[in-house]
């Protein structure tokens, strides 16, 4: 978790904020405390999105499908704002690192009954969802979130109901949804999309968290990334490295049919993992020793987010004869700011005290698994015994905790060129993550090739590779998410980005060579 900058909200509707937790393309998400002393995590919409209104319905649609599953395997809607200038959702905080970082980058590959277990997890997961009438449409690593207690599902952004007009296809004419490497063949070729979609991704997550490696690959290059689609639709995965006993399963969920994949309760079963689920009295943790003992410095370290810096105060104002001023929250543009509390309301319930329960809980639980020594190792963080720390070390540049962008590189830049006859804006933005994840969204405008009227273009791109320096980050090729009209929203090329020794961008793409100098914002 990152310290609230000077330009952050320190409160958001009803919930004080405690640090940010990460960069995602739809906004920044928040750690807070309400005023009763829960715990939550309130994502805030970017502003150059949450003036198009395209991306607010989608928003509150994302809401809406998050309130309709509920249930013990995905993140809870306490309270949101689709409305506010600014919208802003808060969901019940899930203590735990993504899939995507488990495997990829604190501990590797998960042992044959952890992947069990995630399978049982994922499984109820996806009954409760498609209990409601929805498709997540977007299960992958980053979409997981590790709990003491079991996975949990999250971001239902591109979530479709099943009796939605689009049939299930695609949203917008030229634009895949879904998470290239993640899936399914009926998203590949644009067919109807039903639960067995889910399924699919399912099979991939499992084989990725067995692995370290993604069934069909990554497609980081402009080639790469047709023929990643290529093996979606028509090759077999490659499962080496799979144990025997779950490949089995895997490769059912990956069956290219949409009809011969195993409903979630089928899932469950071949998993034969119901007594390593919380919910179950499972007796050990369902983690490795090391990954139990992450999660529990995780837990410790949100005692230390209880008093951050207070936000400045504002003008006092004259209180009611008898009482003393409370000062007002530094408030997030659009968002109408919560008054304080009365000072003779109900006070809070005592919150350290919550916190010492949570951790009390976690050594119990430690202790039963043989693993109490590791919590309580050396003060640089590593375990005792010189076993390397559980957290891998971000290169120079990166934002320890949240991804491997060199910090430089993160924002938002502008750029224009000349084309068809008129100035074409470019807006670029540049978020944190890992190899693989989109954190680059660029906004193209301007006059149409024929003249007849304007095209605006949406891409998104993923990191194509981890940063070798501070000044150089490689994308892959680009996908566009809005395309209107599509014939003036060509597909982009891999690119790199270099940063100048002026402090604006440099960005070169892969096969035409041609690059535009980028300034900040």
């Amino acid at each position: 978790m990152q310290g609230l900058g000077a330009t952050e909200p320190r409160r958001i509707g009803g919930y004080r904020l405690l640090g940010r937790l990460g960069t995602g393309g739809m906004g920044d998400v928040y750690l807070a405390r309400s005023d009763r002393g829960r715990t939550v995590a309130v994502k805030l919409v970017r502003e150059e999105l949450a003036v198009q209104e395209e991306f607010r319905a989608r928003f509150r649609y994302e809401v809406e499908a998050a309130r309709r599953v509920g249930g013990r395997w995905t993140a809870p809607v306490l309270d949101a704002d689709t409305e506010a200038a600014v919208p802003w959702v808060a969901t019940g905080y899930v203590a735990g690192p993504s899939l995507r970082q488990v495997v990829g980058r604190d501990h590797g590959p998960l042992p044959e009954r952890s992947v069990r277990a995630l399978a049982a997890g994922l499984a109820h997961a996806l009954r409760d969802i498609h209990g409601t009438g929805l498709v997540h449409r977007d299960l992958k690593p980053s979409n997981v979130l590790v709990t003491l207690d079991g996975p949990m599902v999250i971001d239902f952004g591109i979530a479709r109901a099943l009796d939605a007009g689009t049939d299930g296809r695609v949203t917008r004419t030229g634009a895949l949804v879904g998470s290239p490497g993640f899936m399914a063949p009926e998203q590949v070729r644009g067919d109807r999309i039903t639960p067995a979609c889910d399924i699919f991704c399912l099979g991939s997550v499992l084989a990725y968290a067995a692995t370290g490696k993604v069934p069909f690959g990554t497609g980081t290059a402009q080639t790469d990334f047709h023929v990643l689609m290529y093996r979606i639709a028509y090759e077999e995965p490659d499962l080496e490295g799979v144990p025997e006993s779950l490949a089995h399963l895997i490769r059912a969920c990956l069956d290219k049919n949409p009809a011969a994949r195993p409903s979630p309760g089928e899932v469950l079963r071949r998993a034969g993992a119901r007594d390593t689920v919380a919910d179950a009295g499972s007796k050990e943790p369902w983690l490795p020793a090391p990954l139990v003992a992450q999660l529990g410095r995780h837990a410790v370290s949100l005692l230390n987010a209880e008093d951050p810096q207070p936000p400045e105060p504002a003008p006092p104002r004259d209180p009611p004869p008898g009482q003393a001023s409370a000062p007002e929250a530094t408030p997030v543009a659009g968002v109408p700011p919560t008054p304080a509390a009365p000072l003779d309301a109900e006070p809070a319930s005592p919150r350290r005290g919550r916190y010492a329960m949570l951790i009390i809980s976690l050594i119990v639980a430690l202790s039963a698994g043989g693993v109490i020594s590791t919590l309580t190792g050396g003060e640089d963080g590593h375990r005792t015994g010189g076993a390397p720390s559980d957290t891998a070390t971000p290169p120079a540049g990166a934002r320890p905790g949240d991804g491997v962008v060199p910090a430089a590189f993160l924002g938002t830049w502008t750029t224009s060129v000349r084309k068809n006859g008129g100035p074409n804006p470019r807006l670029m933005t540049i978020r944190q993550g890992d190899v693989g994840d989109t954190v680059l969204h660029l906004v193209t405008d301007g006059p149409r090739k024929d003249g007849g009227g304007t095209y605006h273009c949406e891409f998104v791109g993923s990191l194509g590779e981890t940063p070798d320096s501070s000044d150089a980050v490689r994308f892959g090729p680009t996908a566009a998410i809005v395309a209107e009209p599509a014939a003036d929203c060509p597909r982009g090329e891999s690119s790199t980005l270099t940063l100048l020794s002026d402090g604006t961008l440099r960005r070169v793409t892969d096969h035409s060579g041609g690059g535009l100098t980028w300034t900040r914002r």
